[in-house]
């Protein structure tokens, strides 16, 4: 059965009755090279164990189980899993997982399904759920790579540069943990049915350490999360409108001041130095109790 043509594709969602679920944001691929493709740029090989979420009815899943050890697919979609069953029959090395994966405990799914084995993540991710799954797959540091197909939009912002538009809370999160790569671009043509965005594939590798030692990584974050909150405000002002029930804004201008920043500079200005800086002056004048508010 030929997953990626489109009249296969209904006669076997018909044959199971299956009906698209918009909130599930679900469009089938159509277009073959796009599955060999991101299987092959995903790390998938021998001894490497693939965890793959939201597998549909399996075109990227049998793609992946050509080239790794064993893939495990995530599926919350109750009504795909017959149709799984029916496409995914005769691959050994493929587990089909019912649930949630913003609900699954990542390290222990890994622990269980992969003992002993490298894991890398490759999947065609629905586009209301890309940020908070990518933040939980990068957090968890279980994976060794994660490469999804995302919409465009969002490759862009993890792949942006400071000083652009892009550029924000959510690329900090990714580049911290991972270096990626903008792989290609897939257009709508080659979805059933076609979504409305161009979608990207992107390959994230997985940092063994941070780019830049940042002390305390909730402090970081919390800092770099203030300075994207309010974007139109000075980093100055992002900044007193989440730290003023600790600090004054003096103290937060002298900590600006102390990393040569001006006090009309914004957030987006700042990469991973000066935000580590910052963050760990503000650290100090915390610990300090250095003007606290009264």
């Amino acid at each position: 059965m030929d997953l990626c043509d489109r009249r296969e594709i209904k006669a076997l969602l018909d044959r199971h009755g299956f009906r698209f679920s918009k909130s599930m944001g679900q469009n089938f691929l159509i277009a073959p090279w796009v599955p060999q493709e991101t299987a092959a740029e995903s790390g998938a090989v021998p001894g490497v164990g693939v965890l793959e979420i939201g597998p549909g009815i399996g075109p990227l899943t049998q793609q992946l189980a050509q080239r790794g050890e064993k893939v495990v697919a995530v599926e919350l979609d109750r009504s795909l899993l017959p149709v799984l069953e029916e496409t995914l029959a005769g691959l050994d090395n493929v587990t089909v997982v019912p649930g949630d994966i913003l609900k699954l405990d990542l390290e222990a799914l890994c622990r269980e399904q992969f003992p002993d084995m490298p894991v890398v993540v490759c999947a065609n991710l629905p586009y209301n759920i890309t940020t908070p799954v990518i933040t939980a797959l990068l957090e968890s540091r279980c994976f060794q790579a994660v490469t999804v197909m995302i919409q465009r939009e969002v490759a862009q912002r993890i792949c942006a540069q400071p000083g652009t538009a892009e550029f924000g809370a959510f690329t900090l999160l990714c580049q911290f943990y991972a270096e990626s790569t903008l792989l290609y671009d897939v257009p709508p043509d080659c979805f059933y049915p076609a979504p409305k965005v161009t979608s990207s594939v992107i390959r994230m590798e997985v940092r063994p350490t941070p780019p830049v030692e940042v002390g305390d990584p909730a402090l970081f974050f919390r800092v770099v999360r203030a300075a994207f909150g309010q974007r139109r405000k000075t980093l100055l002002n992002a900044l007193y409108a989440n730290f003023g029930q600790q600090l004054e804004k003096e103290a937060l201008r002298e900590a600006l001041l102390a990393c040569d920043l001006t006090e009309n500079i914004r957030g987006e200005r700042l990469g991973f130095e000066g935000f580590a800086e910052l963050s760990r002056k503000i650290g100090q004048i915390l610990e300090s109790g250095k003007k606290p508010l009264a």
